[in-house]
């Protein structure tokens, strides 16, 4: 699509401004396919010797490496930012200095735009006048199309464009583009990651592990804010679901502070589970709740579900494995002033469900007027494993069910790679509940964790038959 765009331009403002008059159609086809590296489909439509017959036109000189870093950074995995300067020639415009301005907004499409470079230089033979960088790919064979050249005309400027030697340094290329010309050719660049607070977390391939710390760096000076950028050294495998991290570059320094559907958490990053790709998902489950409904959260984390639950006014039972991050959950709790609405618990999840959750789900559910409001919700955010804890609700409570409005609603997450992910994922907790979930489930999908897999979520309301068993006459 980048190339069909630049093609059109091409033709727009070089092509038939100069010889549109004399041009075949089938030379305007070998012009876009000469610059577009191919189209199938239109070779088979010009003439063979439609190129050579065709009129003289502008050819487009533009260097697709003009904005690449000096060739000899190569290979380097020690960062050395002097290495990356080149100077190249591009187009400028000369103007005074008074309707500098003037002349930006008018050719505000045409200028330059390179990170950190000044579109604006002085004249160092005239100290009146200065030179206003263009960009090259814009603004071909150094000549400025009709359009602009009016433009300039009602500013009393002369068109022509003068070659300016223009020196580019490591500060004016992207992080993109510094990694593509460190690395390998034809190898993958890792420019995306997780930003947690002042910490930026990749998930680096093997090839690219040679070249980790300048990558880091790299991060750190085109990210203002990244003060510390850490790779995942395994797969979330763990009791405690954190990982092992290497810091790649910057301060030794994984307690961060981050902002989430307007509150804040703080966390050991290096010690707990923390994923800012499930932002959406955490504010989507709160949204369901209302105010006086009661939430189970099983494997709670940092309190993700938990505060905001609590923060609308519904009664919170949170409960997490890890020590590290029962101890951040009630950090958390009383940072959004929500520590005495929280029950917190650091429990396995089948004995928070068999303890705390069963026993409030006992002494709350015959209570319950068929008038009454009050859902009862429990999140299972353990993608890897959660599925496997449902059977723990098969005849988890003893006696007469309560009304059907009042069983309690499961949001279980988990992981597919199958090809019908959201069939594969409710047949899973069927057959670990012992009941068919057929029309009395939906399934949200959250997000593609990798190529084939998918997380998932599954909510239903746990059946009367399942959660419980009726006592012996």
């Amino acid at each position: 699509l980048w190339r069909l765009e630049y093609c059109a331009r091409l033709l727009k403002t070089n092509h038939f401004r100069t010889a549109a008059s004399n041009t075949s159609f089938p030379a305007v086809w070998m012009l876009l396919a000469q610059h577009s590296g191919r189209i199938p489909g239109l070779f088979v439509v010009v003439k063979k010797n439609s190129f050579f017959t065709m009129p003289e036109t502008v050819e487009d000189k533009t260097n697709p490496e003009l904005y690449l870093p000096h060739p000899g950074v190569r290979g380097m995995t020690l960062l050395n930012r002097e290495a990356f300067k080149r100077t190249v020639v591009v187009p400028a415009l000369k103007v005074k200095k008074e309707i500098v301005h003037s002349v930006l907004k008018s050719l505000k499409q045409s200028v330059l735009k390179r990170p950190g470079l000044k579109r604006v230089v002085e004249d160092p033979e005239d100290e009146d006048s200065r030179f206003v960088i263009l960009d090259p790919h814009k603004v071909l064979e150094f000549s400025l199309g009709e359009s602009e050249q009016q433009l300039l005309k009602q500013l009393s400027v002369h068109p022509e464009v003068s070659k300016y030697h223009l020196e580019l340094t490591y500060e004016n290329f992207k992080s993109e583009e510094i990694l593509r010309a460190v690395l390998p050719e034809g190898q993958d660049v890792t420019s995306g990651f997780s930003r947690v607070g002042h910490i930026a977390h990749l998930n680096l391939r093997d090839h690219q592990l040679p070249y980790r710390h300048l990558i880091g760096q790299v991060i750190i000076d085109k990210n203002p804010g990244i003060t510390c950028v850490v790779n995942k050294t395994n797969i979330i495998d763990s009791t405690y679901r954190n990982f092992e991290m290497e810091v790649l570059a910057g301060e030794n320094n994984l307690v961060t502070k981050v902002k989430e559907n307007n509150l804040a958490y703080e966390l050991d990053f290096s010690k707990v589970y923390w994923n800012p790709r499930l932002s959406t998902e955490h504010g989507r489950i709160v949204e369901l709740l209302k105010a006086g409904d009661v939430l189970f959260d099983v494997f709670a984390g940092i309190g993700p579900f938990a505060i905001p639950a609590a923060k609308r006014k519904c009664r919170v039972f949170a409960n997490d494995l890890n020590p590290e991050s029962y101890t951040w959950l009630l950090h958390n709790c009383k940072l959004n002033k929500v520590d005495t609405k929280v029950k917190a618990f650091n429990m396995d999840g089948r004995d928070f469900l068999r303890g705390p959750v069963r026993e409030e789900l006992s002494k709350e559910l015959p209570l319950l007027k068929e008038e009454q409001k009050t859902a009862f919700h429990i999140v299972m955010n353990l993608p890897a494993l959660a599925v496997e804890f449902l059977d723990v609700f098969r005849h988890l409570l003893v006696g007469e069910p309560c009304s059907p409005a009042g069983l309690p609603t499961v949001h279980c997450y988990g992981f597919s790679k199958h090809s019908n992910p959201a069939r594969d994922i409710q047949e899973r907790a069927e057959a670990t509940l012992g009941t068919s979930l057929a029309g009395r489930c939906s399934t949200f999908l959250v997000r593609n964790v990798a190529p084939n897999k998918e997380m998932l979520c599954l909510s239903f309301q746990i059946p009367a038959d399942v959660l419980y068993k009726r006592p012996c006459p």
